[in-house]
This record gives C-alpha cells, structure tokens and sequence, in this order.
C-alpha cells in the first residue's frame, strides 16, 4: 500500500488535512469521499512523511482490543441490538482511545447509509484483514452475529499462538542476555587485572594466554561493539528482506535451522491451518482461501507455496494432491486434509491440524528451557575453560621455573 496526504473540506465546513493508506490514487479519493469529505488535494506523502507515519504510527489495534470488539459486538447483535446502539455502546465503554475513535468513525458512517463491513474496510489499515473480509460475508449470509464470534475465536488462537512463542524465546534470550554480560565483564574488567599481575611476572606468555590479552585489550577499547552486534545483524537482516530473494532464502533458513524451526515452522502450520479453517467455515471458495492465506502467512516459502496450491486447485486438482509435492508439508497435514475432502468435513480436518500445532508449538515452549539450557553450559564452559587455561598456563611456567631453582 502507498500513503497519501490530502486536504479536503469536512461535513461541517472546516478544513481538515492527513494522511492514508490506499492501494492506488483512486482508492484513496474513494475513501476519503467514502467519509463525506470534499476533497481539495491528494498525491503521495512525500518520503519524511511516509517514514515518520510507518515507524511512529500503531500499524495494527491490539489483538486482544479486537477480540474484546468482535465477541462484544457479536452478542449485542445476536440479542438483537441494532448496529448503530450496539456500536454506540461500545464506543462508550471501551479503553483504547484508539479503538473508541474508530468505533465512533464506523457508526457515523452506518448512520449516513454505509455498510458495517464498507465501514470498517475504511479503516483497514487497522483491522485484521481476516475480520473486514468475514464481516462482509456474515452480512451477505445474514449471520453478522455469528462471523464476528467466529473471527473473535480465531483470533484469540492468533494471541495463544503469538504467547506461545514468546514464551519459547524467553529462556533462550534470558540466557543469551545473561552469557554475554557475565562475558562482557570478565574480558573488560576482571581478566585485565590479572593479565597484568602476569604479565609483571615477567614469565613468557603461551599463545592462548597472548590470545586472551588481545582479546581483553580489544573488549576494552570496544566493549559496546558486543551488544551493539545483534542490532547490527537485525538491521542487515531488515534491509536484505527488501529484496525479494534474499527474503525468500531468509524465509527458508528459518524453518531449515536447527531448534528455530521447532518454533517458526509449528507456528506456520498452525497458522496455515487456522487460517484455512476460519475461511472455509465462512463459505469462501477454496481458491480465494488459499489466495487469502497467501497474504498473512508473513513467510515468503508458505507465501509461494500457497500460491502454487491456489494454481493447482484453479486447474482442478483436490487439495491433498496439490499439498504433496511441497516438503513444507509433513504427511500428517496431507492425510487429514484428504480425509476432510472425502468426508466433506475440510473445516473439522483444519481445526484438528490447527489445534494440534498449537498444542505442538506450546510442547515446544516448554521443552525449549531443556533444549536450550545445556548448549548454554557447554559454550560458557568452553569459554571459561580457555580463560582458565589461559590464565594457569603462564602461572605454571612460573612455578616449574622456580621449583628447578
């Protein structure tokens, strides 16, 4: 999507200016007179703009406000409240400023003959996209009601599924964190005091301790460096993934490498199996779904190949089949899928896969310490052995020289 400023005349007369998201000019001109406003100007935000509104600017609501509005504004339509007090109602009693103004923006629109879904599609810059698109089945269906609960559960998997992981890299990152700091000051302030003691002594140093004295000299003139590593690598990382292959190949490392792809790849298939469960529940065409699913995987491999399977079920293929030629895919996703498309039960068959990668990703949460912990002792015991080598060997020199005194 591209950001736009504009400038344009409100209901009421007064000047108002900003900035939006639209996929071309056009759509923007459509969504500002969407809101009722008369537009004077619009053309891209200028690269200041554009940078300042993408880094300071929440891209998304919370998961958890969202959850909180859709399984909310499900009940109060399912007892049969209008949308318009339903709406009202929430824009009252919610917590974040940011939502309650959304949710005031949406009800003005619905009073002046907009849908609810064309509604929250103005704002979907800060909606999943997830929820704009069964919002406007559940009103082609007439069960608004029931495509709001259903995307409020859907997405409180998303939130399970995105604690789960942070609490698979917390250990690690405690240990990482902890290592490099015990690292940090041995070589920057215990070690060059006692390299000193040695290196008065006057004894001829070994080459490992030589090695742990330029090590020390370099820590200390550069100690910042160490911390500032994992920044750096981020950012490299950031700026690789603007090109489409290096994305890709960064995409795939992630769910080749050992232990990290316990964690990226579960989630992937998890993911990927609640997405297709939520949409074929809603009644969408097994393409679109997979063209969906295609944008929100956030992985370049699954992107491509949900992509390939989306081709292949167009050509005619069923899904099982389309499924086996990508490796992604373990022959467990393979064998409920084609169950599901045999017994015409594919939305059960995904909730199954869905609910068992969680369970697999959240196993993995919690073996993650065990895995992580005794590759942690191994390389502080490596380290620490070659200081103490390090440090011993010069002291040994000195004492054999004056035991043959």
């Amino acid at each position: 999507m591209t950001l736009f400023s504009y400038k344009a005349i409100g209901a009421d007369g007064a000047m108002v200016s900003g900035t939006l998201e639209a996929d071309d000019i056009n759509s923007a001109f459509a969504s500002l007179s969407a809101k009722g406003l008369n537009i004077i100007d619009v053309g891209k935000a200028d690269a200041v703009t554009a940078f300042l509104k993408r880094t300071l600017s929440p891209r998304k609501l919370k998961r958890t406000d969202v959850i909180e509005f859709s399984t909310n504004l499900g009940v109060m339509l399912k007892a049969g409240i209008p949308i318009v007090t339903a709406l009202q109602d929430l824009h009252d009693s919610l917590d974040s400023k940011g939502l309650r103004d959304i949710v005031g923006d949406m009800k003005n629109q619905i009073e002046s003959g907009t849908r609810f879904s064309d509604a929250m599609e103005l704002h979907q810059d800060m909606f999943p996209g997830i929820l704009v698109r069964l919002a406007r089945v559940g009103e082609e269906t007439g069960r608004l009601d029931k495509s709001l609960a259903d995307v409020a559960d859907h997405l409180q998997k998303m939130e399970d599924l995105s604690q789960s992981i942070k609490r698979a890299m917390t250990y690690p990152m405690f240990a990482i964190v902890t290592t490099t700091g015990a690292l940090i000051f041995w070589l920057a302030y215990v070690l060059p005091k006692i390299m000193e003691s040695i290196k008065g002594m006057g004894v001829k140093m070994p080459f490992i301790t030589i090695m742990l004295l330029h090590i020390s000299e370099f820590t200390q003139a550069y100690w910042f460096l160490i911390p500032l590593t994992p920044v750096l690598a981020v950012l490299t990382v950031k700026i690789l993934k603007r090109n489409e292959k290096s994305r890709y190949f960064i995409d795939e490392l992630k769910i080749r490498m050992p232990i990290i792809k316990l964690i990226v790849h579960n989630k992937l298939l998890a993911l990927f199996s609640e997405q297709m469960r939520i949409l074929v529940m809603s009644g969408i065409t097994i393409d679109r779904c997979l063209g969906i699913v295609a944008d929100v995987m956030g992985n370049e491999v699954f992107k491509k190949t949900a992509l390939n399977l989306k081709e292949s079920v167009s050509a005619g293929n069923t899904i099982a089949d389309s499924l086996k030629p990508h490796k992604e895919f373990p022959q467990l996703v393979i064998r409920m899928v084609a169950l599901g498309e045999t017994s015409g039960q594919l939305e059960e068959q995904f909730g199954f896969l869905s609910g068992y990668y969680l369970k697999k990703l959240d196993d993995v949460s919690e073996k993650l310490g065990k895995i992580v912990e005794p590759l942690v002792i191994t390389v502080i015991g490596v380290l620490f052995a070659i200081i103490v080598i390090g440090l011993m060997l010069p002291i040994y020199d000195l004492v054999s020289h004056f035991g043959k005194m």
